[in-house]
């Protein structure tokens, strides 16, 4: 199966999981020096192979749908900085209402331990904390990504970050990867929504405050 098509294939089991409702969220796969982005604005559950773009890893748009009234991805530049700075295979972004909720429980960092799905996320295991950083929202997709590459770069052991009051970008090393991590990360979202609400801990740590904030310093993704 092409890229395209496996675009749309996603899209749609996606949209089925309430991640990309309203023509919201968005994902690519990266071909060599080349990435397959959807376009902006369309309802993903509907997209075809036809309306894919082929950017450069500049951004030059190479190949483009024939239909002119269509462009890329408003989440494209920040698509870019996590496949050039992580070296991905493929990136999502979702609008997971687990994802959105779980930025207004937390301050600056999510922060989750000894949940089985942890398992599920690049180099972590269940006794391990893991942390997510979390960025503002802007006005206009576009303008986050300076403080995405800011927010992957401080932490270094990442594989995704948090928007506040609006969704997720996870990258893996391909689109397996990606999405086995982005179902694990929902998982993790919803998990910690549902503990807040029964007064249950999310950091089972010793020495973590009952309220599951992180005391360490940004850029220090650590574990215990």
């Amino acid at each position: 199966m092409s890229s395209s098509s496996l675009i749309c294939e996603l899209a749609r089991q996606f949209y089925d999981l309430g991640w990309v409702t309203g023509t919201g969220g968005g994902l690519c796969i990266r071909e060599g020096e080349r990435v397959i982005i959807a376009p902006s604005g369309v309802q993903k559950e509907r997209m075809t192979p036809e309306q894919m773009f082929t950017l450069a890893m500049d951004g030059t748009v190479l190949e483009r749908p024939a239909d002119p009234k269509l462009k890329p991805s408003e989440c494209s530049s920040l698509f870019l900085t996590a496949i050039r700075l992580r070296n991905a295979g493929a990136v999502i972004h979702t609008h997971s209402m687990h994802a959105m909720l779980a930025t207004l429980l937390f301050e600056s960092e999510f922060v989750i331990s000894e949940i089985e799905m942890i398992k599920g996320i690049q180099g972590m295991g269940y006794h391990d904390r893991l942390i997510v950083p979390i960025i503002e929202n802007t006005a206009r997709e576009s303008e986050l990504a300076e403080s995405l590459q800011a927010a992957i770069e401080a932490y270094p052991e990442t594989q995704a970050v948090l928007v506040r009051r609006h969704g997720v970008y996870v990258w893996g090393r391909d689109w397996v990867h990606a999405k086995t991590q982005t179902e694990c990360y929902d998982y993790l979202f919803r998990a910690a929504v549902e503990m807040r609400h029964l007064g249950i801990p999310t950091d089972a740590t010793k020495g973590a405050s009952d309220a599951g904030i992180s005391s360490r310093p940004a850029g220090q993704y650590a574990r215990r």
